[in-house]
């Protein structure tokens, strides 16, 4: 029978992994100190970084814990040959594979009214943990974050299929324009049905009704422009010493006139899922067809309701703050919640101007993002502003994408990892409002961050109750996985008599190298407690290294 030793379950009124003064108050402390620059003057904007002649190992590693949904040793030796720009190169022209809405019909998963979400939640699993475009996987679902559906506020039928072609839409524009992507957005069915323009109507005058205005709302603050005018470097645009407002709510009012008469295509049945994945149509007598006036555009009267929404989109496009809001939500997405001014105003120039005059380019922003500077510096390292807390469910697609984790039955067991207080307290499109699960400009109130003007998005979701859960809920899995899908440690099994080099093993893929000094001995110390002679103790070696590395801050919080 297999024994774990030392036992690794926490407490909730403890802070320590017996004895182990690793979690919570020590993460959130580390978290608190670890989390980026937060400087709000302009700087002047240095060169893009050059490319390093060689990748050290903990190199490859760092730069793929920004731009993967988590390494092995293959992948961090992988970009160590092609180094930085050649790996990009080689996911931006990487296909990819089998679709989620193509998959749920090829799953078994047609359509079922009574288990409506059916299929989702592996399907977005094996992608995450399993599909070779780490670039794409990882761009996606930051996408997600800012430009938010939710299953759980979806109400078409076969809402897990509506969400599924959301992401395979997310996805399929991840490297494309954002001009493309915010149209596409803007004719989705889940999106529709999530903030509530799907059969939106015209005002009526008998009634006084007057067309819903959401969606309108939410694409500018959340989507597109943001609440406050930005200069280039992401920084507030004062006026006479005041923020100036993006819109008011006239402008609300007037593009919310531009979501009318949008509906389903009436050329698919409504019993097939397969309407989900048709663009939104036109009905026409449903459309305001009246003058549409919005942050000083006018659309004249008589236009349809397509050539209204190219118009209006194409307004929203050309706003001076896409790039910057944009640019810094992805930059804090993807490398450190705070990034200096300077960093978002030469990703915003990209933004603005891809080399080739081109607007909104984003696989030339995610280059940028990823190759700048501020992100490739080992000066961020050493810094005690920057950084970012990494999301709790990528801390689960990091530990299986480093060890392996297949799911041969396709089931990929893991569910709804919603539960704050015996899982994760976050699952991939499952975010409780269209605020996503944290802010962008989130910071835990009292905190030495909110005194520094400081925000740690991700926080917003730590607690007490969560932390334990996290650790409980990963202990397990690295033991027994769940389901069919287990990971693979014959590579640290090779290792498990030398605790330095099983631990600096597991410490390099999962934390690019980045433990103290003092956590490596307190990991090799539980390690070394365990008897190595038997396989039941040479498996509780692997198993302790890996979850401690887990719960360390230096991995928690990614630099």
């Amino acid at each position: 029978m297999d024994v774990i030793a030392p036992e690794l379950s926490v407490d909730a009124t403890d802070d320590t992994v017996n004895g182990i003064g690793l979690v919570p108050a020590a993460l959130a402390a580390a978290t608190l100190a670890a989390c980026g620059s937060g400087s709000t003057t302009p700087t002047v904007v240095a060169p893009p970084v050059q490319q390093p002649q060689s990748v050290t190992q903990e190199e490859a590693s760092r730069f793929l814990a920004q731009g993967s949904m988590g390494s092995s040793r293959a992948d961090i030796e992988r970009v160590r040959s092609l180094g930085y720009d050649g790996w990009l190169t080689e996911q931006f022209a990487m296909a990819r594979e089998t679709s989620h809405f193509d998959w749920l019909l090829a799953n078994g998963f047609p359509g079922d009214p009574n288990n409506p979400e059916g299929g989702l939640n592996p399907t977005i699993w094996r992608q995450l943990i399993s599909a070779p475009d780490q670039l794409r996987q990882r761009v996606g679902m930051a996408l997600l974050d800012i430009l938010v559906v939710s299953v759980t506020g979806v109400g078409t039928p076969f809402r897990g299929h509506a969400v599924a072609a959301y992401l395979d839409l997310l996805m399929d524009n991840a490297f494309g324009n954002f001009r493309t992507l915010i149209g596409a957005i803007s004719t989705n069915a889940a999106m529709a049905s999530f903030l509530t323009f799907l059969g939106n109507q015209k005002a009526n005058a008998a009634t006084g009704s007057q067309p819903d205005e959401n969606y309108a709302r939410e694409l500018m603050q959340l989507f597109t422009i943001g609440l406050q005018e930005l200069n280039a470097d992401g920084t507030v645009r004062l006026v006479g010493g005041q923020p100036v407002e993006t819109y008011t709510n006239a402008d609300v009012q007037g593009l919310a006139r531009v979501f009318t008469g949008w509906t389903y295509d009436s050329s698919v049945a409504g019993t097939s899922p397969e309407r989900n994945r048709r663009p939104l149509v036109q009905n026409a007598a449903q459309h305001e067809s009246g003058i549409k006036t919005f942050l000083g555009t006018t659309i004249p009267a008589g236009t349809d309701g397509v050539n209204s929404l190219r118009l209006a989109l194409d307004a929203l496009f050309a706003h001076a703050n896409v790039g910057p809001f944009i640019g810094r939500q992805l930059i804090q997405r993807l490398v450190t919640s705070n990034p200096s001014p300077a960093y978002v105003q030469r990703v915003s120039a990209v933004f603005a101007n891809n080399g080739s005059g081109t607007r909104g380019d984003l696989r030339a922003v995610v280059r940028a993002i990823l190759t700048d500077t501020e992100a490739r510096s080992a000066a961020g390292l050493a810094g005690a502003s920057f950084g970012k807390l990494r999301e709790p469910f990528r801390r689960l697609t990091n530990w299986a994408r480093a060890f392996g984790v297949n799911s041969p039955s396709g089931a990929w067991a893991f569910g709804d990892t919603s539960s704050s207080s015996t899982r994760l307290a976050q699952s991939p499109a499952r975010a409780p409002s269209v605020f996503n699960f944290f802010r962008p400009g989130y910071a835990p109130p009292g905190s030495t961050l909110a005194a520094q003007s400081l925000v740690a998005p991700e926080l917003q979701l730590a607690n007490e109750p969560s932390v334990v859960a996290y650790i409980n809920y990963m202990r397990a899995l690295v033991q027994s996985g769940t389901g069919d899908a287990v990971a693979n440690y014959s590579s640290l099994l090779t290792l498990v008599q030398d605790s330095a080099a099983l631990v600096g093993e597991v410490a390099v893929v999962l934390a690019a190298g980045q433990l103290s000094a003092a956590t490596v001995a307190t990991i090799r110390g539980a390690v070394d407690s365990i008897d190595g002679t038997t396989t039941a103790g040479q498996n509780n070696r692997v198993w302790t290294a890996v979850l401690l590395v887990l719960a360390a801050p230096e991995y928690l919080v990614q630099k």
